[in-house]
């Protein structure tokens, strides 16, 4: 473990690279969809879009434009990798030329996994990682069109999907499946119900302070991560208090875009791996789960390693005459967030029994140590920290540790 350890932590000290795809962004970029050749299409999204009219604003397009199109809408909040190596499948059979995920996460990380595996049937799953070449056509276009403001699904490479047998969360993913182009159009966020637009808003948020503060920074994604973590301090409470505000979706959408270009190029932390871990087992939604843990995580590095959240307090305005009190006032600041918009403060308030809790807290945490995310915190949490963490999370108590 520590040589891998060492491996993944000091590996941006190297040579290293700025991954991003072409982003079209704004009210009516939906358009440019008419500007990418392709003869077929299949369009990868869920059930709900469908019933919502949604996926009529994406096969509109496509009519106009003479594509040809098959919908897969059986995508579920909790993916797995079952899901994508069936969505895989039907693209053998219909041979598109273009691939669309249309959602949120969960259908845009379905996309670029089915893309992977219909060019590469071959491919054991375990096989696909960013030091392995995936040598994948040009023949296929994925485009990623985000429904909701959170995951940056859009922007990065990585993919999270569910391993059914193992209840455990897969992190899996190479540079070269990042998609094309990215389309992010504020029309598909109008008016989504306040629950929806905090647990993504506080997801877009966790990218952005983790990627900011994390062993992986530098100087080509800090500055999009203070601007997202920005963008999310000023509108996420107009769009939970307003779902119509049209000026703070615009907003919000690129901030969290802007946050998952920090995934694919900076990684996030542990509380990406605590959050994994309980969505594995507990089967709530990621933004929820990742919302809560985010304020124990940072007073878990502010106890450690203060210099970076000082130094993003200090961006944001957030005056402290020393690193430990920036450190502590950034934390404060997301607490006084998730008051504002009525987030849950801990796992018990979101609902989990603890006796639920208890019955499966090994497994919880020895998954949360596993996860590649854990690799790239400022301060790496031991198992018994970690142990600490989950229950402070869960009961809402101070990280004095």
């Amino acid at each position: 473990m520590e040589g891998k350890e060492w491996n993944i932590r000091h590996r941006r000290d190297a040579m290293w690279f700025f991954r991003s795809p072409q982003i079209v962004f704004g009210p009516e970029s939906l358009d440019y969809l008419a500007e990418i050749r392709a003869t077929r299409a299949l369009i990868i999204t869920d059930a709900a879009l469908v019933k919502l009219g949604l996926v009529d604003h994406v096969t509109r397009k496509l009519d106009a434009a003479g594509v040809s199109y098959h919908v897969f809408a059986e995508v579920t909040h909790e993916p797995t990798l079952e899901l994508a190596e069936k969505g895989a499948e039907l693209a053998r059979r219909i041979k598109p030329d273009l691939i669309i995920g249309l959602g949120g996460g969960s259908a845009m990380d379905t996309a670029k996994m089915a893309r992977i595996l219909y060019e590469r049937p071959d491919l054991p799953v375990d096989g696909i990682s960013p030091l392995e070449p995936l040598n994948l056509s040009k023949n296929v276009k994925l485009v990623a069109i985000p429904t909701t403001s959170g995951t940056g699904a859009e922007a990065g490479w990585v993919v999270v999907l569910t391993e059914t047998k193992s209840h455990r969360k897969l992190v899996l993913g190479s540079p070269e499946g990042m998609v094309d182009f990215a389309l992010v159009d504020p029309v598909f966020t109008m008016n989504l119900p306040a629950a929806i637009s905090r647990d993504t808003g506080l997801d877009a948020l966790t990218h952005a302070v983790e990627c900011f503060i994390g062993a992986w920074k530098n100087d080509f994604t800090d500055g999009l991560m203070v601007k997202a973590t920005e963008l999310v301090f000023q509108y996420l409470p107009r769009v939970c208090k307003d779902p119509g505000d049209a000026e703070a979706r615009e907003h919000m959408h690129n901030a969290a875009t802007l946050a998952g270009l920090g995934l694919g190029n900076a990684q996030a932390g542990i509380c990406h791996s605590m959050a994994h871990a309980l969505g594995g087992t507990f089967h709530l939604p990621h933004g929820r789960l990742i919302g809560t843990c985010l304020p124990y995580v940072l007073e878990f590095i502010a106890n450690g390693e203060p210099a970076h959240l000082a130094s993003l307090a200090r961006y944001l305005g957030l005056g402290a005459s020393s690193e430990t009190e920036g450190a502590r006032a950034l934390v404060k600041a997301v607490k006084e967030l998730m008051d504002e918009i009525g987030h849950p403060s801990s796992l018990a308030r979101m609902g989990i029994s603890e006796e639920d809790f208890v019955r499966d807290f090994d497994l919880v945490v020895e998954n949360a140590l596993q996860d590649p995310s854990s690799f790239t915190s400022p301060r790496i949490p031991g198992t018994e920290e970690m142990i600490q963490l989950m229950w402070c999370a869960f009961r809402g108590a101070p990280v004095t540790f």
